[in-house]
Parts: structure tokens; sequence; C-alpha cells
């Protein structure tokens, strides 16, 4: 029998600290996304199973947990992914003819971890923009994320760069099924050369070249150029390169110590992207720590197929990287049957002061705030006092 303290695995309690540091960097993010011209939404926990994954590929249904609604008998779905959600309520219930940016924070749940120390129960951030099909909505995207890491002190950013079209593009004409599509698309992300062999083996001999090219095109600036040389000059495999080269150069000039790269077999993610997709990294991380990209269609079930980009991150992974912030400064107040007192306390905290009161008997205990002041009687006065 196990103890009833115990929690899930992969599933945690938030303790002061980290609480405090994590509520201050939402705070934050929030901001910044604001500074942009964001709105924030807030959708529900749950929804009807195929709201939630309609159009999003077979990894988001794995991912989800489902349980039978009580009123209705319909599946639900817990969460695993807000954008789904945000392009609900931009297509069905927002309903607007030009440019929406939504952002949003909450909870979601995962079946499964994603490594071996990832928690199932992220604090997803994420900032979207509806209805511009060009690169300026997706570069705005990327340096949104990129000022909201900055601006919490996370060092040492790094992008990787990579395009949807590009594998759609080495397959066209190939005849490759759905089936096999995403079996080299999983390949392609494990980066598993002998399961990418195994599932090209049927397809033309130039597309396997592409295929096993892929694998090895991720670097820098000449991977670009390596791209131009050995996929097929294919629509979108040279749309798709151009985009990429056009980003990385814009993100060089906003952002001087950036490090920009390109990895065309990072397919990592859901499967919902449709063009540009990026990956952010923080000093010698091996997990991204936001992903996102172009998902043009993800709004198409629920009645408007149109442009959408967006990016996501998990708070509690933000939290580990971000530079650590002092513990704000308190006072501390004895406890007394006193209006004064009690009035001076209630002015402080009107100030946006901390005020920690100590209850009687608990003089002597260490406190958790740092207070570097007290209150202290004077006069017929409370007045502060250094510690």
């Amino acid at each position: 029998m196990s103890s009833a303290w115990l929690l899930p695995e992969h599933v945690c309690d938030v303790l002061p600290a980290e609480a405090r540091r994590i509520e201050e960097i939402r705070r934050t993010l929030l901001d910044v996304a604001r500074g942009y011209g964001c709105e924030l939404v807030m959708p529900p926990l749950l929804e009807h199973l195929e709201s939630l994954l309609t159009g999003t590929g077979r990894e988001l249904g794995l991912k989800t947990f489902k349980l039978v609604d009580q009123l209705s008998g319909r599946t639900l779905g817990v969460r695993a992914d807000t954008t789904p959600q945000v392009a609900r309520i931009d297509a069905h219930l927002l309903n607007r003819d030009g440019v929406t940016r939504l952002c949003y924070c909450g909870p979601v749940l995962h079946t499964r971890p994603s490594g071996l120390r990832a928690t199932r129960e992220p604090l997803q951030f994420g900032a979207e923009v509806y209805g511009h099909a060009g690169l300026e909505a997706d570069l705005e995207v990327l340096e949104l994320a990129l000022d909201a890491l900055q601006r919490v002190g996370v060092e040492g950013l790094v992008v990787d760069l990579g395009d949807a079209r590009v594998l759609r593009g080495v397959l066209a004409g190939s005849g490759a099924d759905d089936e096999c599509a995403a079996a080299l698309h999983s390949a392609l992300a494990a980066k598993d050369a002998p399961t990418l062999a195994e599932h090209a083996r049927a397809l033309p001999q130039g597309t396997r070249d592409a295929l096993h090219a892929m694998l090895r095109l991720y670097g820098g600036d000449e991977v670009i150029a390596a791209a131009r040389r050995e996929l097929p000059q294919r629509p979108q495999v040279t749309a798709a390169l151009d985009d990429l080269a056009w980003l990385a150069k814009h993100l060089r000039l906003a952002f001087p110590q950036l490090q920009v790269g390109f990895d065309l077999a990072d397919l990592g993610g859901y499967a919902y992207y449709s063009g540009a997709r990026f990956a952010i990294y923080a000093g010698a991380t091996s997990d991204a720590l936001a992903r996102g990209g172009r998902y043009d269609e993800v709004g198409a079930i629920f009645g408007r197929t149109r442009p959408a980009v967006g990016f996501s991150m998990d708070l509690k992974e933000v939290a580990a990287l971000a530079s650590q912030h002092a513990m704000p400064a308190a006072v501390r107040a004895p406890w007394a049957d006193d209006m004064a007192l009690r009035a001076a306390v209630r002015r402080l905290r009107e100030q946006g002061e901390v005020v920690v009161c100590v209850l009687p008997g608990h003089e002597h205990e260490g406190q958790e705030f740092a207070c570097d002041r007290e209150l202290v009687a004077q006069a017929g006065e409370w007045v502060l006092r250094a510690l």
C-alpha cells in the first residue's frame, strides 16, 4: 500500500521559493507579450476530445488524458497543448478579420513525460499571431520568445531553424502514403538513420538520398547552401530555404549575440506545423526550452483556415534556468491588540510592503521572508527601524 502523501510519477508539488520564482516569471512574460500587443485568453482545462485533437496528429493524442463526462457521456480530454484551443477561440469565438495576437499561461497535462526528469504537468506559456501569412509574423513571434527569455535572465540562447515544407517537398511525387510519411517524420526527428532507411526502402533512389542528406543538414549557414545542392529543386523546398535564410538574417540583426543555426531534420513537436519552425535552447541544455513555428491549418476544423504562427514554453523549465533574484525585503511586526499598530501594518501593506506579523508564542522562530526592518513603538507611535 502506497503512502497517502506520495504523488504520481513525474508530478510534484511546487514549494514556496520555487513557486515565487515561477509566479514572478509568469507575470514578467505576460507583460512582455502585452508589450507586443497580445491579448490574454484562458481556455478551459477540459474539452471534448475531438476538439482538442482534430488536425493535431497522433503524437498529441498519445499525450492526452481521456475521461468520460458524467453529464453528457462524451469523451473529454485534459489538454496536453493549448494551441488547438487558442485556434478555436480565434476561429470560432473572436472571428476577427484582421491580425489577432493572443497569449496564454496555464497548466497542461501529459500522459507520459518528455524525458527522464521532465514533469507531466508543465505550466505552459505561449503567444500566437493569427491573420498574417508573411514572414513578418514569424519574425515577431521569434523576437517575442527571445525577448521573454532574456527578460527573465536566461542566458546563452541558441535558435535552431527548420521548416516542415522541406520534408513535404522531398516526399512530393515519391508515392509515400501518410503512414510512411509519419514513420519517416519520426525517424528524422530522432535522427535514426537505420529506421529511416527501413521505411524509405520502397521510395525512389533520389528521395532516399535526400532523406539521408536531411540527417546531415544541421549547423550554420553552410546548411542552407548544402541543402540547395543536395535536396530536390522543388518549389516547397526552395521557398522554405529562402524563408529560413531571411529569418536568420533578421534575427542576427535584432540580437547580435544570438547563435542562429539550422536543423532540417528537427521535426520534434506536433505535426500541425506547416512552415518555418524553430527551437530555442539555453546554454548546454539538450532539450528545447521553447518551440514554435507556423501552423496555418490548425484552425481549419473550426471553420477558418487562416495564417497562424506561435510558440510555447514550460515556465517550470524556464525557472530552472532563469537568473536568481533576491527575495524582496519585508517588515517584521509584533502582534498586539493595538489599533494604532494594526493601522500602521495596513498602511504599509497598502504601500506595497510585505509585513510579516509575529503571532503570539512564535517570537523566536525564523522567518521565511527577508525582513530587514521592523515596526517598533517610539514616543507613542509605530515607526520602522532597520534590523
